[in-house]
């Protein structure tokens, strides 16, 4: 059974840099994609970004392309969302994901049902 835990987020004042990680275990991370997604309240979860297994290929919400950095380092599990210049609405719980049945289709990665296993969240939250 995956397990995916999360760790950073917390309260920044708008301008600031958040760095989040996701450290996955109880299953080889060889082979898997990985994913970002966010939730502000009210609204319903929206994709941020993705990975590829080798870190060559990475895809971000077009709101958030120039601000927010995915990355992963396969030696110790992790991935991470840098996200710089934060702004109030950037304000959410921020999830990370893994596609464990290698899914295809058509941007399949900005998709919440792709993924399998879900991190806790971690709360970001942004004040002016």
């Amino acid at each position: 059974q995956v397990q995916l835990v999360q760790s950073g987020g917390g309260l920044v004042l708008a301008g600031a840099s958040l760095r989040l990680a996701c450290a996955v275990s109880g299953r080889s991370f060889s082979g898997y994609s990985m994913g970002w997604f966010r939730q502000a309240p009210g609204k319903e979860r929206e994709f941020v970004s993705a990975i590829s297994w080798t870190g060559d290929i990475t895809y971000y919400a077009d709101s958030l392309k120039g601000r927010f950095t995915i990355s992963r380092d396969n030696a110790i599990h992790t991935v991470y969302l840098q996200m710089n210049n934060l702004k109030v609405e950037d304000t959410a719980v921020y999830y990370c994901a893994v596609p464990l049945r290698n899914p295809r289709g058509r941007n399949w990665w900005v998709y919440d049902s792709s993924y399998d296993a879900w991190g806790q969240g971690t709360q970001v939250t942004v004040s002016s």
